[in-house]
């Protein structure tokens, strides 16, 4: 063969080849988006409320119960005072009249200042009060991320948030979801 021949020959297979080569690469790069573009990235939180009881001691003070609650020995002693007291004054009828006045003041009067006594009459003791308290804490749930794919927008709740405004795609999903993550169409 002649030389021209065989440089034509391989010329025009060289030619061919690689004409094939670039409508297959341009065929490739138009087939199908190389990305998902991140349209939105939202963090999920749950507010957790955990009620518990929380108790303190606390002094109280109480008043002591009384012997005499009616308040008799009270209002006797004053009767008694109150009748000598009126006996000293006036004289004849008068003066039983003063006694009997001075029993009665004195009566109420004695029974008056038991009441006071007893009143202030009073001991501190330590009670332990109760009341419940609610904790609340914020839980992590995960990032729910909007992303469109070809002009179809779709969701995906994720561990963590996506890095930059494109997730590369594995045979048309988002990189994220090589390992098994969940994702639902919303366009």
């Amino acid at each position: 063969m002649s030389k021209s021949i065989v440089i034509g020959s391989t010329l025009a297979v060289l030619g061919l080849g690689g004409l094939a080569f670039g409508a297959y690469q341009i065929q490739a790069t138009n087939s199908a988006p190389q990305y998902a573009e991140i349209i939105n990235v939202e963090r999920i939180t749950d507010t957790v409320e955990t009620p518990h009881e929380v108790c303190d001691n606390v002094a109280v003070t109480r008043q002591r119960p009384s012997k005499d609650p009616n308040r008799i020995a009270g209002t006797a002693v004053g009767a008694i005072v109150g009748g000598v007291l009126g006996n000293q004054v006036g004289g004849g009828s008068g003066k039983k009249i003063a006694t009997a006045a001075g029993a009665v003041a004195g009566g109420f009067a004695g029974r008056e200042v038991q009441g006071r006594m007893q009143q202030g009459d009073t001991y501190t003791t330590t009670e332990q009060r109760c009341r419940t308290v609610t904790d609340t804490q914020e839980q992590f749930k995960g990032y729910d991320v909007e992303y469109r794919i070809d002009g179809k927008v779709f969701d995906a709740r994720l561990d963590e948030a996506p890095k930059g405004e494109r997730v590369p795609l594995v045979d048309g999903k988002p990189q994220w979801q090589a390992a098994g993550e969940a994702s639902k169409s919303s366009s």
